[in-house]
């Protein structure tokens, strides 16, 4: 499956499924994936296999890697930001026509006080 289109939070693929992040925020909080500067160039002819949960890779105090059936991986950095006293979980959903799924990727971020 190849992507359609990327915008600043979610990945959407030919087939409409989607890829974003997800944190619940409380207060003074902020926990994401930032799609914000992948360029077209770094995703247009990369194509992936979506049906099982291999699409991935969590990369620890950074954020995941997309992997493609071909190419190079894709990197997406995670950012979180609060003082210490929130959570820092941090979810990936991808929807799909044939059911919805979460991974915690809380690891997968770099957080600033």
């Amino acid at each position: 499956m190849k992507i359609k289109d990327i915008k600043e939070e979610e990945i959407i693929f030919e087939d409409g499924s989607k890829l974003y992040s997800y944190h619940e925020s409380d207060c003074c909080e902020y926990h994401w994936l930032d799609f914000s500067n992948i360029i077209k160039e770094d995703w247009k002819d990369l194509e992936f296999d979506l049906s099982n949960d291999n699409f991935f890779k969590k990369v620890e105090d950074y954020g995941i890697e997309l992997i493609p059936i071909n190419n190079h991986p894709l990197r997406i950095p995670g950012y979180g930001s609060n003082n210490g006293y929130y959570s820092s979980n941090l979810s990936l959903c991808f929807e799909s026509k044939s059911g919805n799924k979460t991974y915690d990727i809380s690891e997968c971020q770099v957080i600033s006080d």
